[in-house]
């Protein structure tokens, strides 16, 4: 690790700690990642976005400390300082993942969902959020099916239809699909979810555990974050699913209920990067017609 004046400078004025080294993190594609070496020996990671929308790391910071009130649920990196272009967490060594690793996440998993929300939206003390860089609204709705459909689906599925990502008859097809979703999904009450939870936002530490980071954190369906998990695919996926399903056992149809909870991360990759995110939503609502 070198040490990068600027970025240093910066951190320290946030913790009122010396950065002694500094090392970029890849794989975010919005904010900066850095790796911070202290000088009474800890490393933390800063996350930098110049310009970022107002409330950006607020949110994140938001659902980073919502999610971490669950003693017994997936842990989350702490956070250690924020502002309005960058958030500092603690950071998470890495390690390999193991079956018995996965079953271990699929049980505080359940935990985590378990602790519940003040209902379907909101969380914590930051109403609104963001999808990536998209935004994201929160308001608290009477059932999941209102959430679901008004503000996470189609104002996703009109955005990627404005950028041309669907034609006229597949946006037709999602549409016929949420507007029978109170009669698809189960009703539960609210879970807390990360809502964000793709391979990506799930780190392996050296500690034996998952660690969770980069939350759209919401009180929604259980069944979304579990969605999310095999939507990009996860090491041990089976061992995750089945420890949640004997911690906390799903409605039964569950598994066939996950295209519609994948709706909406298909339409924001849609939104994000248009190709054939569109059309595999379409195809997917089509399963449900």
């Amino acid at each position: 690790m070198t040490r990068q004046p600027a970025v240093a400078r910066r951190a320290e004025a946030l913790l009122r700690a010396a950065v002694v080294a500094t090392a970029p993190v890849a794989g975010g594609d919005i904010a900066t990642a850095t790796k911070l070496r202290h000088s009474d020996g800890t490393t933390t990671l800063m996350k930098t976005l110049t310009g970022a929308p107002a409330g950006f790391f607020a949110a994140e910071a938001a659902g980073l400390r919502w999610l971490a009130e669950v003693d017994d649920g997936v842990p989350v990196p702490p956070v250690l300082a924020v502002d309005d272009e960058c958030l500092v967490i603690a950071w998470v060594d890495p390690g390999k993942q193991t079956a018995d690793e996965a079953a271990d996440l699929g049980r505080r998993l359940a935990a985590t969902h378990a602790a519940g929300a003040d209902g379907f939206g909101r969380s914590g003390p930051v109403a609104d959020g963001f999808i990536g860089r998209l935004p994201m609204a929160n308001p608290v709705c009477d059932t999941w099916a209102e959430l679901y459909a008004e503000h996470r689906v189609l104002p996703y599925l009109r955005r990627a239809a404005d950028r041309a990502a669907l034609t006229a008859d597949e946006v037709a097809s999602i549409e016929a699909v949420v507007a029978r979703l109170a009669d698809l999904v189960p009703v539960e009450p609210p879970a807390r979810l990360h809502g964000d939870l793709w391979t990506g936002n799930v780190l392996w530490g050296q500690d034996g555990r998952a660690w969770l980071v980069d939350p759209a954190a919401h009180g929604g369906h259980r069944e979304t974050d579990l969605a999310m998990l095999a939507l990009f695919g996860l090491p041990n996926l089976p061992r995750v699913l089945d420890a949640y399903d004997e911690t906390a056992p799903l409605v039964e149809g569950w598994r066939d209920r996950t295209g519609l909870h994948q709706l909406f991360p298909l339409l924001v990759h849609a939104c994000l990067f248009g190709g054939g995110y569109g059309a595999r939503a379409a195809a997917v609502a089509a399963r449900y017609s």
